[in-house]
């Protein structure tokens, strides 16, 4: 089989912008050895305290690098340049955070005393851990799989999305100039599923963690079925918003208009549905058309711009029909008129859309979206309202917004998903938790 060679395709411009060589098959075993060579010194070599000094010296390296990453990365998927440099700092509290608990986490556990007997359970390093991330928030994904995989003296083949490749070299380069041992950390560009699911199969590879698209998460899960090995997924949501009616419905507009759009919806735990009282149902809808008439789409690497590109042109089209669908079925496009110079730069300069009098034969609220639409449905109340949240087959995050913290926390406690929030929404806390209130 031929080298792949795998090029990066710019949402801002739709033109090719980089190109990488792909990992063909025969080069998987010299990989795999370099990994697994690494490993049995680096465990014996660098015990935790090492290990953490190696990834503090990291972490101040990327924050250091700040405004050239983010740059890159703007240009790479077209997060508008004034946001790209918070992820990379979030990515860096979050790296904090999983330092700040290693030396609890990875300590013995002792186990039942017994007398003449000393129990305790160890936790060893498996070995080469593959780790393949999405591009949508490339540093954050990375980092939640990399320094506790580091943390606990693995070694890592770090096989990035091929929108944003360039990722996983940085951090090979950066935590290098740390004081990391060679092949440690490995990237591995590939783009060709053939190859991909060989290098799944590999004995050699201890564990795999995958965050992406449902269909590439199951994709990975068939290929690691033959034999035994840990894996990963972080999936795609279609995550709801509740607003009750005694909330502040201008704040409550404003914040959910933030959650349902920013990165241009291009976030697993982005708001994807609104079910709003009927009380207040309209009022909601006049609130939402004014929040959006103040935000600006366009070219992401001028700091004014709130909305770039989606990330292709395929996306762009996927969302297209979705709208479409939404509408012939009879839904109320609200969306104001502002964004006809953004959406003169191209195909992927998606203006956000207002959807009302949604239902679930709509695809816009049974499927994942991935783009800035806002599709809102009207609820007589509470359980009306929880029944329509738990009717999806994801289950990542939802929010319910309301005045009485008391009752939404109890309304949480009957929202099937793996976070709920409070009064807030899609909000990447470094310490991860079932509920999040904020007054």
């Amino acid at each position: 089989m031929a080298q792949e060679t795998i090029t990066t395709i710019s949402p801002i411009t739709g033109k090719p912008m980089l190109t990488r060589q792909g990992l063909s098959i025969s080069e998987i075993p010299s990989l795999l050895s370099a990994s697994k060579k690494a490993f049995s010194t680096f465990q014996k070599t660098h015990p935790l305290a090492k290990r953490q000094e190696i990834v503090r010296k990291a972490l101040d390296i990327l924050l250091s690098k700040t405004d050239e990453l983010a740059k890159e990365l703007t240009e790479q998927m077209g997060r508008p340049i004034a946001y790209t440099g918070k992820e990379i700092a979030t990515a860096v509290m979050r790296a904090q955070y999983l330092l700040k608990v290693s030396d609890e986490v990875l300590s013995d556990s002792p186990g039942e005393a017994q007398e003449g007997f000393k129990r305790f359970i160890r936790k060893e390093p498996l070995g080469p851990v593959l780790i393949i991330f999405a591009w949508n928030y490339p540093y954050l994904i990375l980092i939640n799989s990399l320094i506790p995989a580091i943390l606990a003296g693995n070694t890592l083949l770090l096989k990035p999305s091929p929108q944003t490749p360039t990722i996983a070299e940085h951090m090979v380069s950066i935590f290098a100039e740390a004081g990391l041992p060679e092949n440690v950390l490995q990237t591995v560009h590939c783009g060709n599923n053939a190859t991909l699911e060989a290098l799944i199969r590999e004995p050699d590879v201890r564990s795999i963690a995958f965050t992406g698209s449902v269909a590439g998460g199951i994709a990975v899960q068939k290929a690691a079925a033959s034999r035994v090995v840990p894996v990963g997924l972080e999936l795609g949501g279609n995550d709801p918003a509740y607003v009750r009616p005694d909330v502040d419905i201008a704040w409550a507009a404003e914040e959910i208009v933030d959650g349902a759009v920013f990165n241009s919806g291009q976030s697993c735990c982005s708001i994807e549905r609104v079910y709003v009282h009927e009380s207040i149902y309209e009022e909601f809808l006049e609130k939402l058309v004014g929040v959006l008439n103040g935000y600006k789409l366009g070219d992401p690497l001028d700091k004014t711009t709130h909305l770039g590109p989606v990330v292709s042109a395929k996306s762009a089209r996927t969302i297209a029909e979705q709208v479409k669908d939404a509408e012939d079925k009879g839904a109320r496009n609200l969306t104001p008129n502002v964004y006809s110079e953004g959406s003169k730069l191209g195909e992927t300069f998606v203006r956000p859309e207002i959807l009302a009098d949604c239902s679930h034969k709509m695809r816009v609220l049974t499927e994942e979206t991935f783009g800035p639409i806002i599709p809102v449905t009207k609820v007589s109340g509470d359980d009306e309202a929880v029944s329509l949240m738990n009717d999806s087959d994801f289950g990542l995050t939802a929010s319910i917004w309301t005045k009485d913290v008391e009752t939404g926390q109890k309304l949480a406690e009957q929202v099937e998903a793996g976070t709920v929030f409070v009064n807030r929404c899609d909000y990447p806390s470094p310490v991860s938790s079932r509920a999040s209130c904020h007054f």
